[in-house]
């Protein structure tokens, strides 16, 4: 029985596990985009999202340095983790996370297994053609606990630049006004 073991082991021995993904995760880092078996792809996503979260948390030297060691111990590879930090960690600097997107592609001709395109979200140009924005390192939450309070307090204070609307028990009456409205 395989109770809660959530690992895909892909029918392979640990260090040959390890090893694959490493190698993919590195293709993944320098090409943007690989085509695998949609397990394997499946697989690398749990894998190198925690690497692409590790970048992005650099506050003091000593921690850039800790992170880039972190890495280090999974890829095995400087210039894909160069390429990590330097070019992919400031674009998803405002993603808070899911840095990946995987295409079921179909099955393969040799042996009928399913293919899949995984790639990193931020470096398609046809689905980010029109949201060219630059990342911002705000934290941003799903939870309704902060919009909410800012509707309440625009509520509470409105704007001085807003105009105020003029109650109509204040408004004079001009005679010949209503005839105006009529077209008379």
């Amino acid at each position: 029985m395989r109770h809660g073991d959530k690992i895909n082991n892909l029918s392979r021995t640990a260090s040959h596990r390890k090893a694959l993904l490493s190698n993919l995760a590195i293709a993944l880092v320098t090409n943007k985009r690989i085509v695998t078996t949609l397990a394997k792809a499946k697989a690398l996503r749990t894998y190198v999202e925690p690497l692409i979260t590790k970048t992005k948390k650099n506050e003091t030297k000593e921690q850039i340095m800790h992170n880039h060691r972190l890495v280090y111990s999974y890829l095995q590879n400087k210039e894909a983790i160069k390429e990590l930090f330097t070019v992919i960690a400031p674009k998803v600097a405002g993603r808070p996370g899911g840095y990946t997107r995987i295409i079921k592609l179909g099955r393969r001709l040799g042996d009928n297994a399913e293919t899949a395109l995984i790639e990193l979200v931020d470096f398609n140009e046809i689905y980010t053609k029109g949201t060219e924005k630059a990342a911002s390192t705000t934290k941003r939450t799903r939870r309704a606990g902060g919009s909410r309070k800012k509707t309440e307090a625009e509520a509470k204070a409105p704007d001085a630049g807003q105009v105020q609307p003029v109650a109509e028990a204040n408004v004079e009456e001009v005679p010949g006004a209503d005839k105006e409205k009529s077209g008379e």
